[in-house]
């Protein structure tokens, strides 16, 4: 059985260096949400010398636009949204200091390039889990862009949150690791 890493939040590149694609990690303190409507009102803001919602250095963004919370809920579902819809965005904010990425599904190699020399890792959810993931959730509030709804950007603190190390800083994607093996078999 693989091991699983805690990881604490800030993901500093010390943290980053350490994680290999594979890696199981259950990631505690907080996150940041924002899909693609946020990640251009972010790029905007960048472009015209506005200050981001947040400070990106040593941050993760969950790619998530999650649903409404029934009472008695933090948020609602909270499944990871596929990826490349990010990947026009996530260099220049990766530039900024952004050092991790929850989502699902394949990124591009502009991304992943950028992601080895900066120092970032991408890790991935379990798509289709989105109310099991949400447990995981302890808060949830609404920092900028509250016009998109469920696209705004949120500040979430979560409690052994479930990912894998899907590309490492290295460039090492799990994605081919798992292909070569089946092709080998």
């Amino acid at each position: 059985m693989t091991e699983v890493i805690r990881l604490e939040t800030p993901l500093t590149h010390e943290k980053v260096a350490q994680l290999k694609a594979g890696d199981n990690v259950l990631i505690s303190g907080v996150i940041y949400t924002g899909r693609d409507a946020a990640h251009k009102k972010m790029i905007e803001a960048l472009a015209s010398g506005e200050k981001l919602p947040f400070d990106m250095k040593d941050q993760i963004i969950y790619f998530v636009g999650p649903t409404p919370p029934k009472p008695g809920q933090v948020i609602g579902s909270a499944g990871p949204t596929t990826s490349y819809r990010m990947d026009a965005y996530s260099p220049k904010l990766i530039a900024e200091g952004l050092t991790g990425m929850i989502g699902k599904g394949l990124r591009s190699p502009e991304v992943i390039e950028v992601m080895e020399k900066y120092g970032a890792v991408y890790f991935g959810a379990i798509g289709g889990a989105g109310a099991l993931i949400a447990k995981r959730i302890v808060s949830a509030e609404v920092i900028a862009y509250p016009e998109l709804g469920p696209e705004a950007v949120r500040r979430l603190v979560v409690k052994d949150f479930p990912v894998i190390v899907l590309i490492d800083h290295l460039g090492n994607n799990l994605y081919d690791i798992g292909k070569a093996q089946f092709e080998r078999a």
